[in-house]
């Protein structure tokens, strides 16, 4: 497989797998497919994932700097907090009030693009994630320090995040369509997925399993990402031989 192939669908394998747990992005994107329409939804995904390829260009060329800045990223960790602790009290608002429909918070009168980007952008568990691939794919020689490589390996990522949201969007647009008429069930099980998110990441603040210590101690994510890695390699190996027997057909 060519170079640049194999680091664009490296990315966006990555990219998608890393979308499809339950977090906060992927379950406000269905919450507002919901609410808002898929339009709605698809602008906001665009918006968190432009941060993300932000966070990745730049832990590229200047993860020496990120990691000074300790304090940014507590306190990023801290805003984050907040917003899901207010994304699940919204979501347990409306289940509890039939009358209201969609969540106060995602459906403010602040654009989705905007929304989504401020969100993204303030929620720096992607930045160790990021480094942590990058610099096994370096040591694998899989991704080169090239202009031409790191473009192909954000448009990968960027899309693999776009197909995993769109999973979550019209996912929560089936779900609704079957539940319709139980809306209120559907915002107190996304309030739980909230508050448990919530839970969740106050627990990694207090154990110091944080991004600030992922970042202090890469070996401990690049050991585990080494392993995934090795399940990707088998994934682009059975596309190739797919690829090579078509080939071979058409001759």
């Amino acid at each position: 497989m060519h170079s640049l192939l194999k680091i664009f669908f490296t990315g966006m394998l990555v990219s998608f797998l890393g979308s499809l747990p339950l977090g906060t992005l992927n379950i406000a994107a269905m919450q507002i497919s919901i609410s808002d329409g898929v339009t709605s939804a698809m602008l906001f995904s665009m918006g968190s994932l432009l941060a993300e390829i932000v966070y990745v260009r730049v832990s590229l060329v200047a993860m020496d700097w990120i990691r000074k800045q300790e304090r940014v990223l507590k306190a990023l960790e801290w805003i984050t907090l907040l917003i899901v602790v207010a994304l699940a009290v919204s979501s347990f608002y409306a289940a509890l009030h039939p009358n209201v429909q969609e969540n106060v918070v995602l459906s403010s009168s602040l654009p989705k693009f905007v929304l989504g980007f401020v969100m993204s952008a303030l929620n720096p568990v992607q930045i160790p994630f990021w480094f942590g691939w990058s610099t096994v794919l370096f040591t694998k020689k899989v991704l080169l320090p090239r202009s031409g490589h790191y473009n192909s390996y954000i448009m990968g990522i960027g899309i693999g995040t776009f197909i995993g949201n769109c999973v979550f969007i019209f996912g929560g647009i089936l779900i609704a369509n079957t539940i319709s008429r139980n809306q209120d069930i559907l915002n107190l099980v996304i309030g739980g997925i909230f508050a448990l998110t919530a839970i969740l990441q106050l627990w990694r603040i207090l154990k110091k399993k944080d991004p600030v210590h992922q970042l202090e101690h890469p070996e401990e994510l690049t050991h585990k990402i080494e392993e995934q890695m090795e399940k990707i390699e088998k994934i682009e190996e059975g596309l190739e031989k797919i690829t090579h027997y078509h080939h071979k057909e058409k001759e």
